[in-house]
């Protein structure tokens, strides 16, 4: 692991999970504090503004997502990511997280070298995100979006990858544009059913799955990513 030294914040209520990840973090040059509680976190970002702050759902007191939402409306704290720990069974947890401001989530239990090869990776996703470029967001002219590696008209209701026009059904072409719309946003399942079925009919709870996987086929990219258990972003 490189020498990043980059700081982070570790909030959650098991002194055990505390002394883990601080011990395997400081290992890989992370340079980290820690909290048991969401207002020991709040006390601490007063004067200490870390890059990453780790946080657990299920605590004591505030939990996860309402201290989540407290750190958010930090104004320093708006480079900072904030990555939730939950547990696997928790996706309502994570759907929430996201509404609260999250930027991800990592699953326990925990592996300590994946744990750091995982915030590597949020670092440079969101160092890259930040970097003046063409492509970082979608040119919007009407009712067409222009992406890194597609265009998304509306108004004839076509995509165009590589030159090649692709023909979607309605309901295909309505989600890939609510997702291409937002890129890098993650939308939970009942965010998209709003936005694309919000029609009064009835759908199963595969729909969704069944015209991501189409949309997949038909496109021949891997811009469209699952976040299991919360939802789909479409990441440019």
């Amino acid at each position: 692991m490189e020498n990043n030294h980059t700081s982070v914040l570790i909030v959650d209520d098991d002194a055990d999970i505390l002394e883990f990840l601080s011990f395997a973090l400081v290992k890989d040059n992370f340079i980290v504090r820690t909290a048991s509680s969401g207002d020991e976190a709040l006390k601490i970002v007063k004067d200490f503004i870390p890059e990453i702050i780790l946080l657990d759902v299920m605590m004591p007191g505030i939990d996860g997502i309402e201290t989540c939402s407290e750190l958010r409306a930090i104004k320093e704290l708006d480079d900072t990511m904030i990555v939730f720990l939950t547990a696997r069974s928790e996706d309502y947890s994570q759907i929430a997280g996201f509404s609260a401001g999250a930027d991800d989530y990592i699953s326990k239990p925990i592996k300590p070298k994946l744990l750091s090869a995982r915030l590597s990776a949020l670092l440079r996703r969101r160092k890259t995100s930040q970097q003046p470029a063409i492509i970082s967001m979608p040119k919007e002219n009407k009712n067409k979006l222009v992406l890194s590696n597609i265009i998304i008209d509306k108004d004839r209701y076509v995509v165009t990858v590589e030159d090649k026009e692709i023909l979607l059904s309605k309901k295909e072409f309505e989600l890939l544009y609510f997702l291409a719309s937002r890129p890098n946003k993650v939308y939970s399942r009942d965010e998209i059913y709003s936005a694309v079925w919000d029609d009064g009919v009835i759908v199963g709870e595969r729909t969704i799955d069944v015209h991501i996987r189409k949309l997949r086929d038909k496109l021949k990219i891997d811009n469209i990513k699952t976040y299991k258990g919360v939802g789909y972003k479409y990441e440019e």
